[in-house]
């Protein structure tokens, strides 16, 4: 079961966890950890929301109750411990759930987060392995093999220096344990082959990986190796799904599971035939269920211009004809989905983005001016407007669109590097480039590596001299 952004979440989903983020914004700390449950309950992969959850748990704990309080919930959580580890058995998706039903009361509770990771591995989603060691080692620091989990969770999900200071913290408290030395070998090891310095690894010692010849066969390794994992987890899972589906053929659940598992296994007619059992089902008023089907049959789109052979002479007249196939049938499905739910601004958004690929500008920015209006979108909207208005050489309209949209955000993420390039770029346009490589130096000092910032900015400063 892969992660998921919040970007990934069907439209109801991602209001839910926006009322759940301005309960905890207002302290309402019980309706918060009740919306976001209800969020994970069907998108266990969401790891932004069980992080939103974790911080409600943890500051409803903080705001009243004392020892007495922790000591009743850790006595009341026995038995629900010894459910979850059941249920890691069969059902690792349901065990995170009952954790979290013990978490909700006792957010530190140590064999609760035991059954998270457990789960979360079962279900290959490291963010939130990673999430629960963390408290697990805030419980006990010096926990060796919490320690070397930790760390080795935080390799995967991409902090791999913050795993190697945990285990060369405990490495200086125990200098003489050789299980922590050859632990914190493994994750520089995966450090050096992730920056490209193969020599280091030449001494022979560290992890299977050390001996590879180069970082790209080591990460082919490991993709191959959870592919193979994810695949049979969903072949098991749809011959489960399959035998209960016989005997609970309405059970929209299960038939939304198996269309998400086919559409897995590539086996796309299949999916799309559940799909449709379930809208027949729902009687076709949910909107998210359009756009699963659409995005499933982009996908059979993808999936056959991967398997045209590029060596035939006809290869690139065929690749073009699906991608013309696929573009045309995106622009009219989403089309019909506008018609159908008029109100959706999530759905106008995503015309405007298949507008804005097919080249029709004016359309586009027709459909981003109504999506700005939607919360979640609204930045993500005037970025686009301002492309349109790029497009058409409206140079003025453009800039003064994301100078607009900068003032609204206020972390400094992907995002805002995006905007602040992006305007850069329009007053490079517009002769303005003095106040352009202003745009750039912002980013140039906490990201060189962002785009081409680097390259415009040494530009600049050698032209001055």
């Amino acid at each position: 079961m892969a992660e998921k952004t919040l970007n990934d979440l069907p439209r109801d989903l991602r209001l839910l966890f926006g009322r759940g983020s301005d309960a905890l914004m207002r302290d309402n700390f019980d309706y918060a950890i009740d919306l976001f449950n209800q969020v994970l309950a069907r998108e266990p992969g969401l790891h932004e929301c069980r992080r939103a959850l974790r911080a409600a748990q943890v500051r409803k704990a903080g705001s009243g109750g004392g020892f007495f309080k922790k000591v009743l919930s850790s006595a009341s959580s026995q038995p629900l411990i010894v459910k979850g580890q059941v249920a890691l058995r069969e059902n690792p998706a349901h065990a995170l759930q009952i954790a979290e039903q013990i978490l909700n009361n006792d957010p530190s509770n140590s064999a609760a987060h035991r059954i998270i990771v457990e789960a979360a591995r079962a279900l290959e989603m490291p963010h939130t392995a990673a999430l629960s060691l963390e408290i697990l080692h805030k419980n006990n620091p010096r926990d060796k093999e919490i320690t070397i989990q930790l760390a080795n969770a935080l390799a995967e999900t991409g902090e791999v220096e913050r795993g190697e200071k945990i285990l060369s913290d405990l490495c200086a408290l125990y200098p003489n344990d050789n299980e922590l030395a050859q632990a914190l070998k493994n994750v520089s090891a995966r450090k050096t082959l992730d920056e490209g310095g193969y020599e280091a690894l030449a001494d022979g010692s560290g992890s299977y990986r050390d001996i590879l010849k180069n970082k790209e066969e080591a990460v082919a390794l490991e993709q191959e190796s959870r592919q193979v994992k994810a695949e049979d987890v969903a072949a098991r899972l749809i011959r489960e799904y399959e035998t209960r589906i016989k005997t609970e053929p309405h059970n929209l659940k299960l038939l939304r599971s198996l269309a998400e598992l086919y559409t897995q296994k590539k086996d796309f007619d299949r999916a799309l035939g559940y799909y449709e059992r379930l809208k027949a089902s729902e009687g076709g008023s949910d909107p998210t269920l359009d756009r699963a089907i659409a995005e499933t049959r982009a996908k059979k789109f993808d999936y056959q211009m991967e398997q045209l052979d590029p060596a035939a002479p006809d290869h690139a007249e065929k690749l073009a004809q699906l991608q013309a196939e696929k573009q045309a049938y995106l622009l009219a499905e989403c089309q019909k989905r506008v018609e159908r739910f008029p109100t959706d601004l999530q759905i106008r958004f995503e015309m405007g983005q298949l507008y804005l690929q097919a080249g029709k500008i004016g359309e586009a920015i027709q459909e981003f001016q109504k999506a700005q209006n939607n919360p979640h979108r609204r930045i993500a909207s005037m970025n686009a407007l301002a492309q349109c208005f790029s497009r058409r050489r409206m140079f003025d309209l453009a800039a003064r669109t994301l100078q607009n949209a900068l003032k609204e955000k206020v972390v400094f993420d992907d995002e805002k590097k995006e905007l602040i390039y992006n305007l850069g770029c329009v007053l490079d346009q517009m002769g303005r480039k003095d106040e352009a490589v202003e745009q750039f130096k912002l980013i140039y000092e906490v990201d060189i590596s962002y785009k081409d910032v680097a390259a415009r900015v040494d530009a600049y400063y050698a032209s001055q001299s």
